[in-house]
């Protein structure tokens, strides 16, 4: 019979890895966590005086690349006034309601449809309803709290995410009716110039059928994957192409690197979100010498010395 503290794990040795990492994540210094994850994923030395990659480089803005604006442009809920501003409201995906506490939900008071998501993490807790009439209240509360437990910054050191208040928003649900999804248009962009677009799409299908298309900006496909596959059936041209590569250009300027990432509902843009460090920095790009172009085109202060 398992325990609780065991439940969902297939093996002793999982649950020692975890619980080593876990203690590990409290012992380390950031630089020391760092360092030890590339290790394990890369098999080779963070090269942190002179880093050339893509995930080295991201390593390296972690630690010295970050400033407080960060912290605002990666709150799921302080950001829609950041996008107000900067590009107009016209932009932010409307919200319903913003918590501290998930007991203080009003369900009956929700739309049929809706969004709810803790503002500083990365899936942990989100709610996608459909239908208000299907939805289990408690346990969608429970999986809350979990999301507003997460200390999303510790395991990678995505300093960004250390300093947000947490947080759950209501938003409204948002489903583009042409392809009867809402697929993630997400622009890597470099000082202000956007060179990379990969399209996500099959999320409402689960984690498993999630696929990642890239583009460059004339969107010619892109030999490239990194963490999906691409689509068996290559993504067409979003129409508002050029206004999201537009708008990725405005909203990264001054920026070294960060992914903008937009919604297209029906022949609209929305704003998604701000990632700087993709994949936490620890997702292979293949084939590998797209991690050397990606880094490339990230320029560090310490390129100049």
């Amino acid at each position: 019979m398992r325990t609780k503290n065991w439940e969902g794990l297939k093996t002793p040795l999982l649950f020692l890895y975890h619980a080593v990492w876990a203690l590990l994540y409290h012992v380390l210094s950031d630089k020391q966590v760092l360092s030890l994850k590339y290790w394990l994923v890369f098999h080779k030395k963070l090269n942190w005086n002179n880093p050339k990659t893509y995930n080295e480089k991201i390593q390296w803005l972690k630690l010295y690349g970050r400033t407080p604006i960060n912290t605002i442009m990666s709150d799921k809920y302080a950001v829609k006034q950041y996008i107000k501003e900067i590009i107009g409201e016209q932009y932010v995906i409307p919200l319903i309601g913003v918590w501290n506490d998930p007991e203080q939900i009003d369900f009956d008071s929700l739309p049929k449809q809706f969004v709810l998501k803790c503002n500083h993490n990365s899936g942990l807790g989100m709610c996608i309803c459909r239908d208000k009439s299907k939805i289990d209240i408690a346990n969608t509360i429970k999986e809350l709290n979990k999301g507003l437990k997460e200390d999303y910054f510790l395991p990678s050191r995505e300093m960004a995410y250390k300093n947000i208040p947490h947080r759950i928003i209501a938003e409204q649900y948002m489903e583009d009716p042409e392809t009867q999804e809402l697929r993630d248009y997400k622009f890597f962009c470099f000082d202000g110039v956007p060179k990379v677009l990969f399209i996500s799409s099959g999320r409402l299908n689960g984690e498993k059928s999630v696929t990642f298309d890239f583009f460059d900006m004339d969107f010619g496909h892109l030999p490239i994957t990194n963490g999906h596959p691409n689509a068996k059936i290559t993504p067409g041209k979003p129409k508002c192409f050029d206004e999201m590569k537009h708008l990725a250009a405005v909203l990264s300027r001054g920026i070294p690197h960060v992914r903008v990432d937009f919604y297209e509902v029906g022949q609209k843009v929305y704003f998604g979100e701000f990632t700087f460090s993709h994949w936490g920095g620890f997702k292979p790009f293949e084939p590998k010498e797209w991690d050397i172009i990606f880094g490339e085109w990230i320029h560090l202060p310490i390129d100049n010395k």
